[in-house]
């Protein structure tokens, strides 16, 4: 029996979903293709999910968790504030770099919430993880302006949107040239405040 074989159901459905969600998107991926390509029967997929949207939902968490992951793991290292605000943007550069089947498309949530309608309870996933993102910026900046808060809030926003559009141009471009450029510019931006 193949590794792949002896993983639970479950997780073969959301690794076949990331995969798929990521690189075709989400409507365009049918739960016939999750399935084959997770290895299990439909039957499964509605076992472990009550249906497509629950699925997306378990995506959108896991992709969530996933970055978390990538940030703990830079910010365990910071030694101060300035380097726990560019932990976040190594992070983004970090998911950059994942060997993704038909390459680095940009942010995963961002692109599900492009396709999901106003309204959907994932957008909302998507709205509170970019909320964490920026408040993980804050959280550094308060620590590196504790006299400032009126500042350390006001370049928060600046970084975050500054983050947030290297991310975009770095997924139209497909590679994480811009989020390099990006975290050059917020450590110019760190040192000046």
């Amino acid at each position: 029996m193949s590794e792949t074989r002896r993983r639970p159901a479950r997780e073969r459905l959301l690794a076949a979903a990331a995969r798929r969600f990521y690189a075709d998107g989400v409507t365009a991926t049918g739960v016939d293709t999750i399935t084959a390509e997770a290895g299990v029967a439909k039957m499964s997929l509605y076992n472990n999910f009550s249906s497509k949207a629950e699925l997306v939902m378990a995506y959108l968490d896991a992709r969530h968790e996933e970055w978390l992951a990538l940030y703990r793991a830079r910010a365990e290292r910071a030694d101060n504030p300035r380097d726990g605000v560019l932990a976040v943007f190594d992070a983004y550069a970090d998911h950059a770099e994942f060997a993704y089947e038909r390459g680095f498309r940009g942010c995963g949530l961002l692109n599900a919430a492009a396709e999901l309608p106003a309204g959907d309870e994932g957008r909302a996933v998507v709205r509170r993880h970019k909320e964490e993102v920026e408040r993980l910026i804050a959280g550094h900046l308060q620590d590196l302006l504790p006299e400032r808060p009126g500042d350390a809030r006001a370049a928060s926003e600046h970084l975050s949107f500054l983050l947030e559009g290297a991310m975009a141009r770095a997924g139209l471009e497909g590679d994480g040239t811009r989020l390099r450029h990006a975290r050059a510019m917020a450590a110019d931006l760190l040192e000046r405040l």
